[in-house]
């Protein structure tokens, strides 16, 4: 429950999403990213025609019974897009718009991301259909166990390994994992909890995971900035998105001298040209869950939002946000996308075209599955890592990345995030090479 506001404290009234336009085919805009990248590199087209859909599709209705006593009946899905590099790997959205659609092409886009990260995972991703905020705890508890229950052994850490997403996080996993448990058989129980990453520390979850994904997207700012001679210190940035990922990106910029000076959510979006205090506006959304009442900036529309002049715009929060209009409001040097799929083509040709680099979501954001394989490593190995073991294997794995796609893009004249595409599908490409087809 949100507190109080103050009546003198501007509180954040605009939703975040435009006006629904026609249905966005955010699927078939993977594929597109799929086949020029393909082009690219000569790919094969057996292969680019593999990869073209998902191996498995997995739908589920279960029944839920609330604290009413009603029951209600949901709506869940899990796409397994591609295993021949490693199990299935991805998230599990909780979100009122969650589609078939939608997370195919999220699950297309784990491929590419785990692929690029050189990592021993195929992409995969989930989500149940409803809004989490509008059901207590004890509801969200058993939506969670009856939806992994009914996942079954479709699942499993040596399968397909879920994770948190829009709507989910560790307390999720935790509920997740001790679901599959049960559900393996006494002997059995203490091998699996690799069944899930982004689980509690206490729970066998790793140091460093909660910030992974924004510490990643901030090592991409970090070279993208050496490589320009741009000076961080002194430098603005605006958030869309205050959950997880942008508020820890907000957090690790603030200490290099980056002032966050714009933010929105589901809720609204604020302004302060002083620059917000990241650490309390983000113990503010734990607290309440939005930005809104946060009385340390000015409500703003979202057309203001996108209009204000920064240096770094990060959006972490939904697919297709930045559109033509968006595009041609946005007035800064570099996108961030710590969210997938947050820019649509016809938005991205236009931000390519002010001159504004992109840093893509497959490699941007993807600080997170490198962390959760190291989660993953450390539970199959029964070890416990230290931050400073996770954030220097980190930073190396991105640092690899970000070196392997630029030279991509230099080397074929091509975006970032073609190239990073180009780069995941050629080590696929490999695989299947020296695999072949069965039979």
């Amino acid at each position: 429950m949100s507190e109080p506001t103050p009546a003198t404290a501007p509180t954040a009234t605009h939703s975040m999403k435009a006006p629904a336009p026609a249905k966005y085919d955010f699927f078939g805009v993977v594929q597109g990213y799929l086949d020029e990248a393909a082009k690219l590199i000569n790919l094969p087209e057996y292969i680019r025609v593999i990869l073209s859909q998902p191996k498995n599709e997995f739908i589920v209705h279960f029944p839920v019974k609330m604290d009413n006593g009603d029951v209600r009946l949901f709506k869940g899905y899990r796409i397994q897009h591609n295993n021949v590099l490693g199990p299935y790997k991805g998230g599990i959205r909780y979100h009122q718009d969650v589609s078939l659609d939608d997370v195919k092409a999220l699950a297309a886009m784990m491929t590419w991301k785990c692929a690029l990260m050189n990592l021993p995972y195929g992409g995969g991703k989930g989500g149940v259909k409803f809004d989490p905020r509008s059901v207590s705890r004890g509801e969200l508890q058993r939506i969670t166990r009856r939806f992994f229950h009914g996942l079954g052994d479709n699942i499993g850490p040596e399968t397909d390994i879920p994770a948190p997403d829009v709507g989910t996080n560790g307390q999720t996993m935790a509920w997740a994992m001790d679901t599959y448990m049960n559900m393996t058989g006494q002997k059995g129980r203490q091998a699996v909890k690799g069944v899930v990453t982004g689980k509690p520390v206490a729970s066998g979850g790793t140091i460093g995971r909660e910030k992974a994904t924004g510490q990643g997207l901030v090592h991409c700012i970090t070279y993208w900035a050496n490589e320009n001679d741009f000076n961080l210190e002194g430098s603005t940035m605006t958030v869309q998105g205050f959950g997880n990922v942008g508020s820890h990106t907000s957090v690790i910029l603030s200490k290099l001298g980056v002032s966050t000076i714009a933010v929105g959510d589901h809720s609204g979006y604020l302004y302060n040209p002083e620059g917000f205090n990241p650490h309390k506006l983000q113990e503010h959304v734990k607290k309440t869950g939005a930005i809104a009442g946060y009385s340390g900036g000015k409500a703003i529309s979202r057309e203001e939002f996108f209009k204000i002049k920064t240096d770094i715009f990060a959006p972490c929060a939904l697919e297709n946000q930045i559109g033509v209009d968006e595009a041609r409001s946005l007035n800064c040097r570099i996108v961030g996308e710590g969210a997938n799929g947050p820019c649509s083509p016809e938005g991205e040709k236009i931000l390519l075209e002010k001159g504004i680099t992109i840093l893509p979501d497959v490699l941007a954001n993807a600080g997170g599955v490198t962390v959760s394989y190291f989660e993953w490593i450390q539970n199959k190995r029964s070890e416990s890592w230290s931050l400073d073991e996770v954030d220097e294997r980190l930073e190396k794995a991105m640092r690899r990345a970000w070196k392997e796609t630029t030279e991509m893009a230099r080397s074929k004249k091509s975006s970032l995030r073609i190239a990073a595409y180009a780069v995941a599908l050629h080590r696929i490409a490999q695989v299947y090479a020296e695999r072949e087809i069965f039979p």
